[in-house]
């Protein structure tokens, strides 16, 4: 994956240690679609690494977070902040990240994102904004209701459904010419991936003082999420891990149906999608045969298992219905939320955020979606 140019180099070295998942599946994009999608990337993780450094208070994470989206959006300039960010990054950041945010002015930024800097700075603005909102309301106690989930899995992951179908729309008018089944996908799409996450990284998250489960689910299983120990299996725990791996796998199944409305012949772009969404099946599956897992490294799936997918998927990505009969088999015996089901979710998490940021912003500061097209 040459870029060609210094910046690029960097992006390219640094992305497989901030994101094994996205090392795999980027370098399958068509240029320069691949290489604005690194770029927007690396943004969202830079983000998300100042949201997550502990020692950092809730009011110095919002500054931090206001002035790094006025440097994506090109009004302030990006060397001073990543020198004080990077001051203030402890050693429960990754080495990797506390590289990637000392180099924040190698990431594209201001005009230098292009003629998609719409997008990417619209995903930029929700995402901090979501992100700081619920880490505010992080406690082993869970989210409330399961509608919270919807909306947190919208801020994190959604958006970027939503970014990259603008970026997928601007590469091809093929692509933009199907727009509207897109639209309606994306951020379910995006939800699907973050909420696999999201089970597979429980015990993680608890250990850290974070559960993004609502209890809400639990409730209704007899379930105390603030009580749960590793060392206690509980079935009512058990039981409401199965509801919400039902309710990933909804999303999946929409995912597959979005990548499946992406014209045949742009294999890149259907490898990008389809490779993620196997491995989230995966795990998924790994999640249901293993109820009573303690970490996240029992259900993660096996290298060999990486690479059927990419073997399998890369062999059918022209084939619509083949695709479809690896999608099933894959995914024979999960629990299944109707994907309508968790579409309308989905849709009605980002018309909360988009209401919710309407009426925090003056009509002067709210850049339009889609205005990269």
């Amino acid at each position: 994956m040459d870029f060609g140019n210094s910046d690029g180099n960097f992006q390219e070295r640094i992305l497989p240690y901030v994101s094994r998942t996205f090392a795999l599946t980027i370098p399958q994009l068509p240029m320069p679609l691949r290489a604005t999608v690194a770029n927007a990337y690396l943004l969202c993780r830079i983000a998300d690494t100042i949201e997550d450094e502990p020692a950092l208070s809730a009011a110095e994470t919002r500054v931090f977070l206001q002035r790094f989206t006025a440097v994506v959006s090109g009004t302030e300039a990006a060397g001073p902040l990543a020198r004080e960010v990077a001051a203030r990054l402890t050693e429960r950041t990754l080495p990797a990240e506390r590289e990637l945010v000392a180099n924040m002015e190698r990431v594209g930024l201001g005009a230098r994102l292009g003629e998609q800097r719409g997008a990417i700075l619209r995903c930029i603005e929700l995402m901090c904004d979501g992100m700081h909102h619920f880490q505010r309301l992080a406690s082993v106690r869970g989210l409330a209701r399961a509608t919270d989930l919807d909306s947190y899995c919208y801020y994190v992951a959604g958006v970027v459904g939503e970014m990259l179908t603008d970026l997928f729309c601007h590469h091809s008018p093929q692509i933009a010419a199907r727009r509207a089944t897109l639209d309606e996908l994306a951020a379910s799409f995006g939800e699907g991936l973050q909420l696999t996450n999201i089970l597979k990284d429980f015990w993680e998250d608890r250990s850290r003082g974070a559960c993004w489960l609502p209890q809400e689910i639990f409730s209704r299983y007899g379930v105390e999420l603030a009580q749960l120990t590793p060392q206690r299996p509980d079935p009512g725990f058990q039981a409401g891990m199965r509801e919400l791996v039902g309710v990933a796998h909804g999303h999946l199944r929409n995912a597959l149906t979005y990548t499946l409305a992406i014209p045949a012949q742009e294999t890149g772009i259907r490898r990008f999608c389809l490779w993620a969404v196997g491995l989230a099946v995966l795990t998924l599956r790994r999640i249901s045969a293993n109820p009573q897992f303690t970490s996240g490294k029992q259900v993660k799936i096996s290298h060999s298992a990486v690479r059927i997918t990419q073997l399998c998927t890369n062999a059918a990505v022209r084939n619509d219905h083949l695709l479809r009969m690896l999608f099933d088999y894959a995914a024979r015996g999960l629990p299944l939320t109707p994907p309508a089901v968790a579409q309308a979710a989905a849709a009605r998490a980002a018309l909360l955020a988009s209401t919710t940021r309407e009426a925090n912003q003056p009509w002067s500061a709210r850049p339009p979606r889609a205005a990269t097209l």
